[in-house]
């Protein structure tokens, strides 16, 4: 099977690409290569950077901000800031305010004190990655979401939200049933209890439960959300990952494919060039054997930095039309 086939396309629904592995791999550059060679294929593509430290602009070489922007035809991207998130959630607080009783008021406020504490806490950039993923899951308006993850534990953490959310949301609405009239009593306190005669606040909390329950059904899905692993031929790398699978599998989410990144050539008259080479060969040897379910796919180690549209095209072309990366280099001169 050619890497390219590991994609499913259904009419009217968003396909949903993860890329993940450990830090320092290439995740960006392969996430940008795969989401110019969707736009390329004529679908319309979104790239997510979910990592705190972005460098998505850095590799296309274009400015991204916190809303997609257009960097091609059919390309859109956007890195997710979650500081910028909990202010526009905060602004959107002050403008209720203004129209609010004193004690709705009073529970806003608390309400912006745990806003303010949740944009710095651990888990924000998950919460905020997590949120954009409802938002592209539910409107289908791309054809294609892929998702530049960050490393291994931010994405595993940022893939167990849904089971989280699914489980508070849950208590949630038992406590909000259970009490029932009591709930009055609370309500100054705990602002999301709602007033016992209003059947929409329960309705909310049941609404996004269902959104919830809607994107676990999404994730693990293989004919609509599928995971690429980057490796490098490094024991460190291939061990992260192999773990990493092990636990991408509790949520139901299967990697079907293997990209593995930085492979040198064997360069003759250069002692230390051969060296590494050798070293690769074995760990080469060691991905073939711990990720033989999965489809492998190289890509060698550049001599120049991989960023900016023409050389990430580069990288697609090895990646997804099976070129080497003399052909490729010979294209280049052609063009």
């Amino acid at each position: 099977m050619a890497f390219k086939n590991l994609f499913n396309f259904k009419k009217g629904k968003t396909t949903f690409v993860f890329v993940g592995g450990k830090g320092g791999v290439g995740k960006t550059s392969v996430s940008s290569a795969t989401a110019i060679w969707m736009a390329n294929q004529g679908k319309k593509t979104l790239i997510v950077s979910t990592d705190p430290a972005h460098s998505l602009s850095d590799s296309l070489e274009a400015p991204v901000s916190n809303s997609p922007t257009l960097i091609m035809s059919n390309l859109y991207a956007v890195e997710i800031d979650p500081e910028i998130a909990m202010k526009q959630q905060q602004a959107q607080l002050e403008s209720q305010k203004l129209s609010s009783g004193s004690e709705q008021a009073m529970g806003l406020d608390i309400l912006g004190d745990q806003l303010d504490m949740a944009s710095s806490s651990p888990g924000a950039d998950e919460a905020a990655a997590f949120e954009i993923f409802l938002q592209v899951m539910t409107t289908n308006e791309y054809d294609v979401v892929v998702f530049d993850t960050a490393p291994t534990g931010h994405t595993l953490r940022f893939l167990s939200f849904p089971e989280l959310m699914d489980s508070w949301l849950g208590k949630m609405i038992k406590v909000r049933t259970k009490l029932g009239s009591v709930a009055s009593a609370f309500k100054n306190m705990v602002p999301f209890m709602g007033d016992e005669n209003d059947p929409q606040s329960t309705a909310d909390l049941e609404e996004t439960k269902r959104k919830i329950d809607e994107a676990k059904k999404v994730m693990s899905d293989p004919e609509q959300t599928t995971f690429k692993m980057v490796v490098i031929p490094e024991e460190m790398s291939i061990y992260e990952s192999d773990r990493a699978m092990d636990a991408l599998n509790k949520y139901n989410m299967h990697v079907d494919g293997v990209i593995v990144n930085q492979v040198m050539p064997d360069i003759e008259n250069c002692d230390f060039c051969q060296s590494r080479h050798k070293l690769q060969q074995k760990r080469l040897a060691l991905i073939r054997q711990k990720f033989s379910h999965q489809e492998l796919a190289e890509i060698p180690l550049f001599k120049d930095e991989v960023k900016g549209i023409e050389k990430l095209e580069e990288v697609a072309a090895i990646l997804y039309e099976g070129k080497t990366s003399d052909e490729v280099e010979k294209d280049a001169i052609l063009l």
